[in-house]
């Protein structure tokens, strides 16, 4: 139990300190929460999503998972977004990854996990469909920054086919989704460029008709 009582020792001082700075935060924060961010990352806990972005709680609404994948049949991550969209309103949905991540790196590879291995099949599938622009890069290590980039431009656009984030647009609900990247080298992040926020900027194919 000592490493435990660690942990409330620290929880305790880390409360003291906020309630030092601002007598009223946790009374306000248990009155209501409203962020306006939604962060999908991974669960390294290298990658903490609030530290880094400089926010205290009850401001960015956190789902986080193995190497940050969206899949359309987590009913878990769904469930946290339609919550997230539906009922917080927020107005952003931020898919952070972060460079020499180990999910991304395990799928690269044939070395089984158990479980997991299921998990992380859309990323292998990823890794196999890119597998001729990768072959071009000598190193290992760059391949796999370049993966984990990869595969957060594909977790944007599977949120962006869910019917939660389109059916938000429907209702003209000021709706963002962006894919950021972590450096865990020099914590600083990358915006990828790869931000939706109507349903005109994805594939027909994907595009849903209002209900």
């Amino acid at each position: 139990m000592t490493d435990l009582t660690q942990l409330f020792d620290n929880n305790r001082a880390w409360a003291e300190s906020i309630t030092k700075e601002d007598p009223e935060f946790f009374s306000k924060l248990a009155g209501q929460q409203a962020p306006e961010y939604l962060w999908i990352g991974c669960a390294d806990s290298r990658v903490p999503a609030n530290e880094i972005v400089g926010l205290l709680p009850g401001e960015l609404f956190v789902h986080r998972n193995v190497a940050n994948v969206v899949l359309h049949t987590d009913l878990n991550c769904l469930s946290v977004m339609q919550f997230a969209v539906d009922v917080l309103k927020v107005k952003h949905i931020i898919v952070t990854g972060h460079y020499n991540c180990g999910g991304v790196r395990a799928a690269m590879h044939n070395k089984q996990l158990g479980l997991s291995d299921g998990w992380l099949r859309s990323i292998r599938d990823l890794y196999y469909e890119q597998r001729n622009k990768l072959s071009l890069i000598e190193s290992e290590e760059a391949q796999l920054d370049l993966m984990c980039e990869l595969n957060v431009k594909r977790q944007v656009a599977n949120v962006s086919h869910t019917s939660i984030v389109q059916n938000a647009w429907h209702r003209g609900q000021p709706l963002s989704v962006h894919g950021f990247i972590y450096g865990l080298k020099d914590g600083h992040l990358k915006d990828l460029d790869v931000s939706v926020d109507n349903a005109e900027q994805i594939p027909e194919q994907y595009r849903l008709s209002p209900p």
